[in-house]
């Protein structure tokens, strides 16, 4: 098993990018390599399922382990294959103002590797893009 651990700061303040998190909908309103996402609620919390979507159609499902409203906080499980990936992600205030968002990937290490470019540009997407709510 391969850990890895991603950052990004920008000028989005953090409750904005807590709320871009709490709401499947939006994620691809900052996630490049998803186009859309079923979800079995409009908000995450503990337990809830679903699937994401990349460009080209192809899906993965996905469960919310755990949410901290808090410490913005929430971790989340995605199957690809025959392997899972475990994502941790986090929000907090940039010493000058804005936002620091930062994830842990953790799963099988080439998966793991091959994921951090598109995850990092999301990250620097998430905390820099206005976007519309």
């Amino acid at each position: 098993m391969t850990s890895l651990t991603l950052h990004a700061t920008g000028p989005v303040d953090p409750a904005e990018v807590w709320d871009r998190y709490l709401h499947p909908s939006r994620w691809s309103g900052w996630s490049p390599q998803i186009k859309r996402v079923e979800a079995s609620a409009d908000r995450i919390e503990q337990g809830v399922t679903g699937r994401v979507y990349d460009p080209i159609g192809t899906s993965v499902p996905f469960v919310v382990d755990e949410v901290s409203e808090v410490q913005r906080r929430w971790v989340w499980q995605v199957v690809v294959g025959p392997t899972r990936l475990g994502l941790v992600h986090w929000v907090s205030p940039a010493p000058d103002g804005g936002t620091t968002a930062g994830l842990r990937i953790s799963g099988f290490g080439p998966l793991v590797v091959g994921y951090a470019p598109l995850a990092l540009l999301a990250l620097k997407r998430l905390v820099t893009v206005r976007t519309a709510s």
